[in-house]
């Protein structure tokens, strides 16, 4: 069965015990700031978006990007998808944020790496 919700490549989580030193790292790449909350900082470039947060547990060492989010355009049918396929779920439900103007929906899963992949719909 071909899974067929996901629309590409939505952004890539970072975290970061200085949110303020990231951003200026980022603009000096050419990002600009596309959202901001009290916890996060979305950046964008062209159609690569990253996601910044503020982590004490932030690992400042290679290896340190969190999540790959992969963009769902039915976060429903994508999360019963990934739980009917086995996958094994990182969250028992789909979660709700209020980013960007009307929210996003997520939820994610753990890769055979051990890595984060996010399934997320911007509302």
């Amino acid at each position: 069965m071909i899974f067929s919700h996901i629309t590409g490549l939505q952004h890539i989580g970072i975290p970061t015990k200085s949110i303020d030193s990231s951003v200026g790292f980022y603009k000096k790449l050419g990002f600009k700031v596309c959202f901001k909350s009290d916890i996060a900082v979305f950046m964008e470039l062209n159609s690569l978006l990253i996601e910044l947060y503020s982590s004490e547990n932030a690992t400042e060492k290679t290896g340190a990007i969190d999540h790959i989010a992969l963009n769902s355009d039915n976060i429903q049918s994508s999360f019963e998808y990934c739980k009917s396929t086995g996958f094994k779920m990182l969250d028992k439900e789909i979660n709700y944020l209020p980013f960007f103007e009307n929210g996003v929906k997520f939820f994610a899963i753990e890769g055979v790496n051990g890595e984060k992949i996010e399934f997320n719909q911007i509302l």
